[in-house]
């Protein structure tokens, strides 16, 4: 790979990104960018509605206008065409639980250091948190990045013949929703823990599909999966897990699936270097942070361990996905 050649001014400027992170993070936890979809507000009456302090609330508008997420004009501040889109909670393209599930995890950054010391995660992990609105930004936060590619990616997987599909690990049920949509004949169970279940149920109701998809309570570490398949679909689970972890889930997957079965692993997926591309590299570290044994893994480790579980005719699927992900498909012998 090409070495870049960093000045003062750009390792600077990486280092103080953060301050323009947790200024988006700040309007979008106060439901700035929904305030101002209606109409123009001043500082003041901006203030009245969300109970702020006069001259915080100035200076974080005016950052926002800096940073082009609102326009100023005037004494008034107004929304942007792409703050409506993305950052409004009236559109249905929000992205603003993904953006406070970030805004969650910055605590853990900051102590990154005391992770790597310790090698143990600095909180509890976050898939599984007690915390109602935590819990729900996680959730739905999942929602908002499957969303951006969901659509577009399932007109790229052949699932003719393919009746009866796992998400495992599913969540909100994106994918499943999705790869339904796609094909008329497919049926599919959105395997989870409990705490999952409210934040599924109501998004397959909302793409009116409770009649072709169900959601099964189950701990798939820790119990056998319930249900037989002709395919399985683990999208981003196994960096939670480890290579330990990794080897239970895709031995429980590989078992609840029928002979000339489809298994389809989506990852973050590292070079063999372990180094590149950047965001799995640093997706490594969230790991660390969050999971007791979690990290990203390469191509080549991905395939050992799928070899491991008895799946043949491994190959990568060729899609060009945001963040390094990739999509690896094998068959049950």
């Amino acid at each position: 790979m090409d070495r870049k050649l960093w000045n003062p001014g750009e390792l600077l400027q990486l280092s103080g990104g953060y301050w323009s992170a947790c200024a988006l993070h700040a309007g979008v936890k106060l439901d700035i960018f929904t305030q101002l979809v209606e109409r123009p507000l001043s500082v003041g009456e901006l203030a009245g509605i969300l109970g702020t302090d006069t001259r915080g609330l100035r200076m974080l508008l005016n950052a926002l206008t800096a940073l082009e997420l609102i326009e100023k004009k005037g004494d008034y501040y107004t929304s942007t065409p792409f703050s409506d889109m993305f950052l409004s909670r009236t559109s249905p393209q929000y992205l603003g639980h993904i953006i406070l599930h970030h805004r969650h995890l910055m605590a853990s950054w900051s102590r990154l250091d005391a992770a790597v010391i310790s090698g143990n995660p600095d909180n509890e992990r976050v898939s599984q948190a007690n915390d109602g609105e935590v819990r729900e930004n996680f959730e739905m936060g999942m929602f908002n990045l499957a969303m951006q590619v969901a659509p577009q990616m399932v007109q790229q997987i052949d699932l003719t013949g393919r009746r009866r599909l796992l998400d495992l690990g599913g969540g909100p049920g994106t994918y499943a929703i999705h790869f339904c949509k796609h094909n008329p004949d497919l049926k599919a169970v959105v395997y989870d823990l409990p705490r999952t279940r409210p934040f599924a149920e109501q998004t397959i109701d909302r793409f009116d599909l409770t009649d072709r998809i169900a959601f099964v309570e189950g701990d798939f570490m820790n119990e056998e999966i319930q249900g037989r398949y002709d395919v399985a679909w683990l999208s981003h689970i196994l960096h939670g897990a480890g290579p330990e972890g990794s080897a239970v889930i895709l031995g429980k997957a590989v078992a609840s699936l029928e002979k000339g079965g489809l298994i389809m692993i989506q990852e973050f997926i590292l070079d063999d270097n372990l180094c590149t591309p950047l965001f799995p590299a640093l997706f490594s570290l969230n790991m660390l942070l969050g999971t007791p044994a979690g990290q990203s893994f390469s191509l080549s480790e991905l395939f050992e361990m799928l070899t491991a579980a008895g799946v043949t005719d491994l190959r990568r699927l060729p899609m060009d996905l945001p963040n390094g992900a990739g999509v690896i498909a094998g068959a049950i012998p």
